[in-house]
């Protein structure tokens, strides 16, 4: 089976070009911009990568416009901070080769303020490659996620995500995070954000992850009630995480 990935940019230059080394593997390679204004199509073109103008739709519809615009069936959907490790991208061309399911669970192992992190968010899942056919982006304006017809498998390798460089950048993403997916809830806001740490630190041994561990685990605490205590307001604010 041939894939294409995408790949969603806006003013991404520090990071795309580990994004688009990590897909050359595959047939095709779409780059879907909402207008950058540094060196990321700069560095794009260095590529033999398809670049498709697009105003900012919303995360889910931006990137469900990028799958429709895949020539072929099976695709990758792929950020701008990630990267396809070597052995995931033979797990995948392995996988296509006869593909048993509709759809599959990929994990990451997340990089925060210079650390790779081991533990506490990890595995972090989510469906990224699947046949487009079955496939198909909800609407959610924040963690939007691939609903599948039929069934979903699990690769066993993982990719990165260079998620944020500094604590000020986290913060400022998370604050725009929580705006759109605000629920307003002052029950929430207490008891969700205190089990968002728990489930961080302890449960999922996000201690492991030394001092960095901890400061993750405290800035979701902190995103979590932050949307909670926030009422939901229409937003078109682009994030660029």
């Amino acid at each position: 089976m041939k894939l294409s990935i995408v790949i969603l940019t806006k003013n991404n230059q520090d990071t795309i070009e580990y994004a688009i080394k990590s897909s050359l593997f595959a047939d095709e390679i779409l780059i879907i911009d909402s207008g950058s204004t540094d060196k990321t199509l700069e560095i794009a073109k260095r590529y033999n990568v398809k670049i498709i103008h697009q105003e900012w739709l919303g995360y889910a519809k931006q990137k469900q416009f990028g799958v429709d615009m895949a020539k072929n069936d099976w695709v990758f959907v792929l950020d701008s901070d990630e990267e396809i490790t070597k052995e995931l991208q033979k797990e995948i061309l392995n996988i296509l080769q006869n593909p048993k399911h509709k759809g599959y669970y990929i994990k990451r192992k997340n990089i925060y303020f210079g650390k790779m992190l081991n533990y506490g968010l990890y595995p972090d899942s989510h469906i990224r490659l699947f046949n487009k056919n079955f496939g198909k982006f909800n609407d959610r304006e924040v963690h939007e996620s691939v609903i599948i017809k039929g069934k979903v498998g699990k690769l066993k390798k993982y990719m990165i995500h260079r998620a944020y460089a500094t604590i000020e950048e986290c913060i400022d993403s998370f604050n725009r995070y929580s705006t759109l997916g605000a629920k307003n809830n002052n029950f929430k806001a207490i008891f969700s954000a205190n089990w968002m740490f728990f489930k961080i630190y302890i449960l999922k041994l996000g201690f492991l992850d030394g001092w960095h561990g901890y400061i993750v685990a405290r800035l979701y605490k902190e995103y979590t009630f932050w949307k909670y205590i926030k009422k939901p307001t229409p937003s078109n604010i682009h994030l660029s995480k």
